[in-house]
């Protein structure tokens, strides 16, 4: 397609095409009207003068008889620019004035008439247009006064022309105007367009170029950049998520393998055999606590969980998850305290469960703090429109740069290699809280770790309010 099949077939040229021909309507029913009136105003002129004249050449023969009204119109026949005059008698013979010839019938009829006439003294012979009145008067005679109507012609022509001229600059300027929005809009499509063509090519980076009049075409350029910045975050989780579990899984697979030859190979009675099984078992429920976890990520990320939310109060379940890892707490040699007050959201509540028990294990597992009191804090609060649900730790926390890079997917920072997890802890309480229209933040707490999960808050249910509860239990240390 050319370049300019292209300029006319865009919505923008097509539209302009429209207000174009209804303004084109528009202006020339306004001159129409213009000139009607104009016609229309210089007719009742003519007929205002004329009436005029009729009564006072009709006072000159009722005083001073038909000689009087004959040298009265001579008289005014001579006056530059004079009406038409003409009176005949009852045969229709002229006996005066300026008129040398009408249109036959014309005399017969009494009244308002246009039509052709020569004036007596037309050098050119010329024929004329005029508007007359003819009036019966004393003794048969007949007065005829018109007026040429030459100059009610020609101010219609100035109008006409005035008119077509301004019709055909507004047909000029909005097809120039048109061409030039279009072309503008276009070139704004294109390069949406060249853009679009890049990113289905495989770039993901490519972004829709936004001005700076903040027009519909950048609202929407806006929209789809954070979209495609939503999906370009997407596809890097995907490709990051493929990487690690080709990186991370493939260790306890090995392992696993290893161990069924290492059985077959070395085990020649009934209990190394069930110990080789058992182990294997063990290594087996991990890998399946990997792909859970994995599949509640996808879940969240991909908002299946909606349709399972329902209106909870937050304190309820920190009361929960204070109850179920107390014991591990006390194994860890750690205090697990619990301060809450009632916090209504509106969400999964199986979700926040396990995103808030995700934080918990962390910090049962990482927040043993060197010289600090051993306790880790679970808080659920209403702060304003938000809920915060936070867990503190004493621990040794995780640095500025690292807290980042600490919520992606099986990220393990240094500090937990040595101990058993899988890195998707955190990944998982993100997706929740961005699920819920959330966030989690991980903050220092001076010691320790401060994460938090920050989610809508909605009007209290019917659950009455309490004072701030705090529970706390002291037990040695064992291996988690």
């Amino acid at each position: 397609m050319t370049a300019f099949g292209k300029l006319i077939r865009t919505t923008a040229f097509r539209l302009t095409l429209v207000y174009l021909l209804l303004f084109a309507l528009f202006a020339a029913s306004l001159l129409g009207y213009f000139a009607w009136n104009t016609r229309r105003m210089v007719t009742d002129q003519i007929t205002t003068t004329v009436n005029a004249e009729i009564g006072e050449l009709g006072d000159v023969f009722a005083q001073r008889g038909l000689r009087g009204l004959v040298q009265e119109i001579e008289n005014r026949a001579l006056r530059p620019g004079s009406n038409l005059y003409l009176v005949t008698t009852p045969t229709g013979q002229a006996v005066a004035g300026n008129v040398g010839s009408l249109q036959p019938g014309v005399m017969a009829n009494k009244g308002w008439t246009e039509t052709i006439y020569r004036r007596l003294d037309d050098q050119d012979n010329g024929v004329h247009r005029a508007l007359v009145l003819v009036t019966d008067q004393t003794g048969g005679f007949r007065l005829l006064i018109g007026r040429d109507l030459e100059e009610r012609r020609r101010l219609f022509g100035i109008v006409a022309a005035a008119a077509q001229w301004s019709v055909l600059v507004v047909v000029v300027l909005g097809l120039g105007g048109g061409i030039f929005v279009a072309r503008r809009v276009l070139r704004r499509i294109d390069a949406m367009t060249g853009t679009t063509q890049r990113i289905m090519a495989g770039d993901l980076s490519g972004r829709l170029p936004v001005g700076r009049s903040g027009d519909e075409l950048d609202r929407l350029a806006e929209n789809l950049n954070a979209m495609l910045e939503r999906i370009e975050a997407l596809m890097v989780g995907l490709k990051e998520v493929s990487d690690n579990i080709a990186h991370d899984l493939k260790t306890p697979l090995t392992r696993l393998r290893n161990r069924a030859e290492e059985a077959l190979a070395r085990s020649s009675n009934e209990a190394e055999y069930r110990a080789a099984l058992e182990r294997t078992i063990e290594e087996s429920d991990g890998l399946i606590r990997t792909f859970n976890a994995l599949l509640m990520i996808a879940r969240a990320e991909s908002g299946q969980a909606r349709d399972n939310m329902l209106d909870f109060d937050a304190a309820e379940v920190a009361r929960g998850i204070h109850e179920l890892y107390e014991p591990l707490a006390e194994d860890n040699g750690l205090t697990l305290d619990v301060k809450v007050e009632p916090a209504w959201l509106h969400g999964n509540r199986e979700l926040v469960g396990q995103a808030l028990a995700n934080l918990v294990e962390n910090a049962i597992k990482y927040g043993k703090p060197h010289d600090a009191s051993p306790a880790v804090v679970i808080e659920a609060r209403r702060d304003g429109d938000l809920v915060r649900l936070s867990v503190t730790d004493r621990g040794p926390g995780i640095a500025d740069a690292d807290r980042k890079r600490a919520v992606e997917r099986f990220v393990r920072l240094e500090a937990s290699r040595t101990l058993p997890g899988s890195g998707l802890g955190l990944s998982l309480a993100s997706a929740v809280a961005t699920l819920h229209g959330g966030l989690l933040t991980l903050a220092d707490a001076a010691p320790g770790l401060r994460a938090t999960l920050t989610l809508p808050a909605i009007a209290s249910g019917p659950v009455p309010a309490a004072p701030l509860a705090s529970q706390s239990t002291n037990v040695p240390q064992t291996a988690a």
